[in-house]
């Protein structure tokens, strides 16, 4: 089986990780979990890429250039998530299969939280389990990719 290339884009503020409200976001720097992301993947036949920005239009750009390079994506857009229009016609417009992933539970928080726009253009989202969600969009991009399950 020949080997799938992911990108991993976060969004704004995620270069924070480890200094910024520690009480919902945890300990971990962003570094420490893309770390963690290669250590539990390795053995998936896959490569990873990973992409922070704090601007919109970087993000827009970055998904566009993904297609004929990458076979899925896996973003968490931070607070894009909640208006972000532009992010949400890129990803319907790479045709490229992508997770949405939030480290804290978006449902149980704060009301304006609660609503993903860019949700709409993912085969899924996974929310709420720290930085496991990013290696459990993984194996659902392989289990995608691979055709074993179907969305």
């Amino acid at each position: 089986m020949q080997p799938s290339r992911v990108l991993i884009i976060n969004g704004p503020n995620l270069n924070l990780l480890g200094i910024r409200e520690k009480d919902i976001y945890g300990n971990l720097t962003l570094d420490d979990i893309n770390n963690i992301i290669k250590e539990n993947t390795k053995e998936n036949n896959i490569y990873l890429d990973f992409f922070q920005s704090n601007y919109e239009g970087e993000i827009v750009t970055v998904i566009g250039e993904s297609i004929n390079k990458y076979s899925g994506i896996i973003i968490n857009p931070g607070a894009y998530s909640h208006y972000s229009i532009a992010i949400l016609d890129a990803i319907r417009g790479v045709n490229i299969p992508v997770i949405e992933v939030h480290l804290s539970n978006i449902y149980g928080r704060e009301e304006y939280r609660r609503k993903s726009i860019t949700a709409e253009g993912c085969i899924g989202v996974i929310s709420g389990f720290g930085y496991y969600g990013y290696i459990m969009a993984i194996h659902a991009l392989i289990n995608n990719i691979n055709k074993v399950i179907k969305p």
